[in-house]
């Protein structure tokens, strides 16, 4: 894998144990875990912790809603998935690099009245990782669906997240939720409504703090966000480099199905077929220089490799280091 294990993000976390036939005891009542919710890695002199954020529970027809339902079906089942639900995994990260502490995206927040209980877990676990909200100098934002804002807008942690706080977002992203177009997508009933309220109040808010860039910016050192367009107008990705280690950080311009079916339509890309234009070329290109590859959907802690099979993709997980 493209980057090593690291601790150095990490509070020494205190025993989960005295698990004994099932029971587990904690020094710390509802910080511990004993399954682990973050993970973190070294690119070069970089820091990065994946943080999840929690599942998401969802129709499976979202992964692709111009395939042949029989072969979304197949595909599930070849994955030992139910036919008709996936659980999406909600990932965020937070980088250190040159002094600086960037948190890349925010997950959901609190539920927005659409039965999604199992994510909105994020402001919780960074405190359960040593991450103190005050310590975070640049937030970037891959683009400005609910479920990588919706962490921003929880009670109380604007008021935590210091003053001079910068975030980071494409201007294409910005100017296009100020009138959206749901026309292309397809969605569960309710997403449209709670994507718009998510998107208005999150720049009612922040609009002070936003950075708006209108291709690429060098947030740190070794640390660019790149608008990609496709899944939103503004869509970003971020690519890490230091010494001879890379990784990116896709936000949602690829979903597990994408490495065999890239041309299938995720139900929430607002222009499916840049969206998909997109998602070839990032993943031929990670393919062809073999570094690391998080994203916010694959499943925790994401990272991976792409190889390339036949005229689409197979994804490679990395080892998990210890």
């Amino acid at each position: 894998m493209n980057g090593r294990k690291t601790s150095s993000m990490i509070e020494p976390a205190a025993a989960v144990a005295d698990a004994v036939v099932g029971k587990a005891v904690s020094r710390r009542p509802g910080l511990d875990e004993l399954v682990p919710s973050r993970y973190a890695l070294r690119v070069g002199e970089i820091d990065v912790m994946v943080v999840s954020d929690g599942v998401l529970t969802l129709p499976g027809a979202m992964l692709g809603h111009n395939a042949d339902p029989a072969v979304r079906t197949a595909w599930l089942n070849d994955m030992f998935l139910p036919p008709d639900k996936f659980d999406w995994a909600l990932n965020a990260v937070v980088v250190r690099s040159g002094g600086q502490t960037i948190l890349i995206d925010a997950g959901i927040g609190v539920d927005p009245g659409l039965n999604l209980p199992r994510a909105g877990q994020l402001i919780h676990r960074l405190k359960a990782a040593g991450i103190d909200l005050a310590s975070v100098t640049d937030v970037v934002l891959t683009h400005l669906h609910m479920d990588h804002v919706g962490g921003l807008l929880v009670d109380g942690v604007r008021d935590r997240l210091r003053p001079d706080l910068r975030v980071h977002l494409a201007a294409a992203e910005a100017e296009f939720w100020a009138s959206p177009d749901f026309s292309r997508v397809s969605m569960p009933p309710g997403f449209p409504d709670a994507l718009r309220r998510a998107a208005k109040r999150f720049l009612n808010e922040y609009r002070s703090r936003l950075r708006p860039f209108e291709a690429e910016y060098e947030v740190a050192p070794g640390v660019v966000v790149r608008r990609t367009g496709g899944h939103t107008p503004g869509h970003s990705v971020v690519r890490l480099a230091s010494g001879g280690d890379r990784l990116t950080f896709a936000g949602d311009a690829v979903f597990q199905v994408g490495f065999e079916h890239p041309d299938w339509y995720n139900g929430f890309e607002h222009d499916p077929e840049e969206a998909a234009r997109v998602r070839v070329r990032l993943l031929r290109e990670l393919a062809a220089n073999r570094e690391s590859l998080v994203a916010t959907h694959l499943s925790f802690p994401s990272v991976c490799h792409v190889a390339v099979d036949g005229d689409v993709f197979r994804w490679v997980p990395g080892p998990w280091e210890y």
